[in-house]
């Protein structure tokens, strides 16, 4: 017999935690050693799954320790995976439901790794209340090994309890409910004390001690008890047991109470105090003797109350009180639900040690955001600057135009631009970029398109569902669900559309640029050729404005080229925040990434920023400087038009090396821009596939229950069966009408009472009787039945009713093997009165007139039975 209350565990669908994780993990980090080790971790995990909970466990130690290295290793993990855009879903029974032919099991499938977590730490409470069930009681090691694992049980069920409705965020199966595992807690912490209550039994302790902890164990057992009453999901035993436990305790308590009081002399509450345990044992085993074994405990009460009221009764003669004047016994708990606390494994080791929470992460990433935010600003600036330089001196044809002193050779400014335009492919090599940039610009449009119509076509078919069943169809609406993830598409889209704007600039510049850099693509001859001449008035050469000018130009090339240098220092400067978050996370419990990023950035870049600042002042006044030199040295030169066609042209030219440069910067950017973007965007769709994919399975599981929640659904209401139709069917209209017989019921319905004895069958008339076959007689064969008793003349008296259906009626007795009262006819068998024991035989009929092909009904002014 049970006496002590175990949990079932829950059982869980397989997962494969591989592919979700290894894919975040190859997303996330660079291919290396780090990765390769992370990736090792998740088959680990893997396995550690399917350990804990793919296999049925043994109620040994080493099954829980299994189990609780898998919720450690859980614990760690949550918060360095993003659990929720992985889209695992976990799925699990309920572990008291044990299905129907029809319906199955109770089940919930959720992407939720506090449901993962909740689900194991039942299973973690379950096996330890069995492992404390199969402990040995009578020695001292068992019973402190079943304490310590019924306490471990409470404090599971205790944080559950506390914990699953904010893990969840709906509602759980019943057997995780907060109402369920708080009266689980319960009842395993009384088990508990009932442990302690055994074993300060077994040491001997005083008998007051013995006597609190007793009835603190029976106030644990009657409170388990009250919250049990209305919990029908737990197994039906659970609550005798309780019951039963309860009266125990609170014997055992009166029983060393009593011991307690005949220390004190005080003889007749001894006896009271026994008085009530026999009554309180009785109850037990009048009423849950199926459950539990008091009969040790019964004969040690009786014992003792009968030694006592034989010292009371000849030598003492004290009076025994009534028990509702007996002083309450105390109360001692010895017992308290373990708390949980990870690692709850003195073995756990996690296997992402190195891997940052996703916090720290997603810290780490603003801040590098931030950082390249800083660095690009700064790069820009410079190169902005850059720019500016080249446009005021291709404006002002510097240095060409000091180069171009004789007026008929090719400045060597120009011939540089030339030959380095050449080097980087000339306009073959921009036009195929250009031409480049549509393909890759539909094939990142047509992903981002394909991913958003997925989500497009699930919610339609999720809104379709909902309209369909209403407030059966319960999960998160998927407009709900994916508005994070149209806002990232949408982010997107805007994207693209910023980078066909960019794309139709550079085209446009190219267009207006295209002709000069054709230009220099020439050979030097053809360029000499196509650049008009023009034959100064005098001589500049060693002027003294000329050599001021070259001067400035050459301080405007170091700033140009102190610029290139700080801008590889600032590219160069790395550092990484997340030891610091790491650390803030530990100290504080949150990162605030803002103001510890700022921080960082104004230390690493501070000095960096002053020196650019620097330069661009330093460019300023140079240029300023240039600008009043170079008026200055035209106003020395004779101004012609064949000079001014030939310094226009000259002018374009060094406008169209420095375009040329920067559109090829650009498209190239922009191609890279376009295929970064088309990597990010693939992740997006497979996010977008995942959880699409998720939601079918969810969607189907949940089809798959509300099918089988409609088909144990009763299509009518209940109603009674008529009376007329419980038995036999009812004779068809001018039908012949079945012979009357008895009725055999396999199982007799307790709710029904015994019916009156049946009285002897009528008195038979000598004229019925002559006419009548002999009961030792059979009847001559015949294709027909024959025709109904005639009722007696006599008065009636009462035969029972024709339909009889309890089992052991009077009267009632099993057919014969051949009986059959359609096949007489057929099968010309001899009609055979049954007669009982004891019991006189019934009257025959008179002799046939005219065959019947069935027995007929008597006319209503003589009933077919005797009426009383």
């Amino acid at each position: 017999m049970a006496t002590f209350i175990s949990v079932p565990l829950k059982k869980s669908s397989e997962v494969d935690l591989v592919k979700p994780l290894s894919k975040f993990v190859t997303a996330t980090y660079p291919q290396g050693e780090e990765q390769a080790e992370y990736l090792r971790a998740v088959d680990e995990l893997n396995k550690l799954r399917k350990s804990a909970l793919g296999r049925p466990l043994d109620k040994h130690e080493s099954s829980l320790e299994i189990l609780l290295r898998y919720y450690d290793q859980l614990c760690a993990i949550e918060p360095k995976f993003p659990f929720p855009e992985l889209c695992l879903t976990f799925t699990w029974k309920d572990a008291f439901d044990k299905g129907s032919l029809f319906g199955g099991s109770v089940k919930l499938a959720l992407a939720s790794v506090g449901y993962e977590k909740t689900c194991v730490l039942f299973n973690v409470g379950a096996l330890a209340s069995q492992i404390a069930s199969e402990q040995n009681l009578d020695n001292d090691e068992g019973l402190k090994t079943a304490a310590k694992f019924y306490q471990l049980a409470s404090g599971a069920f205790a944080h559950i309890k506390d914990t699953v409705l904010s893990a969840l965020n709906r509602e759980p199966t019943m057997d995780i409910s907060p109402e369920t595992v708080g009266t689980l807690s319960q009842i395993m912490l009384s088990q508990a004390q009932e442990v302690f209550v055994l074993k300060a039994t077994a040491d001997k302790m005083k008998d007051a001690i013995v006597a609190k902890l007793a009835n603190q164990a029976a106030d644990y057992y009657g409170d388990a008890f009250k919250q049990c009453q209305y919990k029908e999901n737990l197994p039906k035993e659970v609550l005798p047991v309780l019951a039963a436990k309860h009266c125990m305790m609170q014997a055992t308590a009166e029983l060393h109470q009593s011991a307690l009081a005949n220390q004190k002399k005080k003889f007749g509450e001894e006896i009271a105090r026994l008085q009530h345990a026999t009554e309180l044992v009785k109850t037990a085993a009048s009423r849950y003797d199926e459950y539990v074994n008091v009969k040790d405990l019964s004969d040690k009460i009786s014992r003792a109350l009968t030694a006592a009221k034989k010292d009371n009764d000849f030598i003492y003669h004290d009076r025994v009180p009534e028990v509702k004047d007996l002083e309450h016994i105390g109360k001692a708990s010895l017992v308290k639900a373990t708390a949980v606390q990870t690692p709850l494994s003195q073995k756990f080791t996690d296997l992402f040690e190195k891997m940052v929470p996703m916090a720290v992460q997603q810290s780490v990433s603003a801040a590098n955001s931030r950082k390249a935010d800083t660095v690009n600003r700064l790069i820009g600036s410079m190169r902005e600057a850059t720019n500016l330089c080249n446009g005021v001196l291709a404006s002002l044809n510097l240095p060409a135009a000091l180069e171009d002193l004789t007026g008929d050779a090719v400045p060597q400014s120009i011939l540089e631009k030339s030959r380095a335009i050449v080097q980087q492919g000339g306009l073959q090599s921009i036009e195929q970029l250009i031409k480049d940039l549509p393909e890759l610009l539909q094939r990142n449009r047509e992903i981002l398109d394909e991913s958003l119509k997925m989500l497009d076509d699930e919610e339609t078919t999720d809104n379709e569902l909902r309209a369909k069943f209403n407030q059966r169809w319960n999960r998160t609406p998927s407009g709900d669900l994916y508005k994070p993830l149209r806002a990232e598409g949408n982010n997107f889209r805007n994207i693209l559309d910023k980078a066909v704007q960019a794309d139709q600039v550079v085209r446009e510049r190219y267009t207006a640029h295209c002709e000069m850099i054709a230009l220099l693509c020439k050979p030097e001859n053809e360029l000499s050729a196509a650049i008009p001449s023009a034959n100064p008035a005098k001589t500049l050469q060693g002027s003294e404005v000329v050599n001021v000018l070259r001067a400035q130009l050459a301080q405007l090339d170091e700033v140009k080229r102190e610029r290139e240098v700080l801008e590889g220092e600032v590219k160069s400067v790395t550092f990484d925040m997340t030891t610091k978050f790491l650390t803030a996370l530990a100290q504080d419990g949150a990162i605030n990434e803002e103001v510890m990023t700022a921080s960082e950035l104004e230390t690493r870049y501070g000095s960096h920023t002053q020196r650019v600042q620097q330069n661009l002042r330093r460019q300023e006044e140079l240029l300023s400087q240039i600008q009043v030199s170079h008026q200055e040295f035209s106003a020395l030169k004779q101004s012609n038009s064949e000079a001014n066609n030939r310094e226009e042209v000259l002018k374009k030219l060094a406008s169209a090396h420095d375009s040329y440069i920067e559109i090829s910067s650009n498209i190239k950017e922009g191609t890279k821009f376009y295929n970064d973007l088309t990597e990010i965007l693939l992740k997006f769709q497979n996010k977008c596939s995942d959880i699409v994919f998720a939601r079918k399975t969810e969607r189907d599981e949940l089809l798959k229950e509300l099918q089988q929640s409609i088909a144990r659904e009763p299509s009518a209401p209940s109603f009674n069966v008529p009376s007329y139709q419980s038995n036999t069917p009812a004779p068809a209209s001018g039908g012949p009408t079945p012979a009357p017989r008895t009725v055999f019921t396999p199982q007799q319905p307790q709710a029904k009472p015994q019916p009156p004895a049946r009285p002897p069958p009528p008195a038979i008339t000598p004229q019925a009787a002559s006419t009548a076959a002999p009961v030792s007689t059979p009847v001559a064969p015949s294709s027909t039945n024959p025709p109904p008793v005639a009722p007696p003349t006599g008065p009636s008296q009462a035969q029972g009713p024709p339909y009889p259906t309890y089992q052991g009626y009077p009267g009632y007795y099993q057919m014969p093997v051949a009986y059959n009262p359609y096949a007489y006819g057929q099968f010309n068998m001899p009609y055979m009165p049954y007669q009982a024991q004891g019991q006189a035989g019934y009257p025959g009929g008179p002799p046939a007139q005219q065959p019947y092909p069935y027995p007929q009904q008597p006319p209503q002014q003589q009933p077919y039975y005797p009426q009383q």
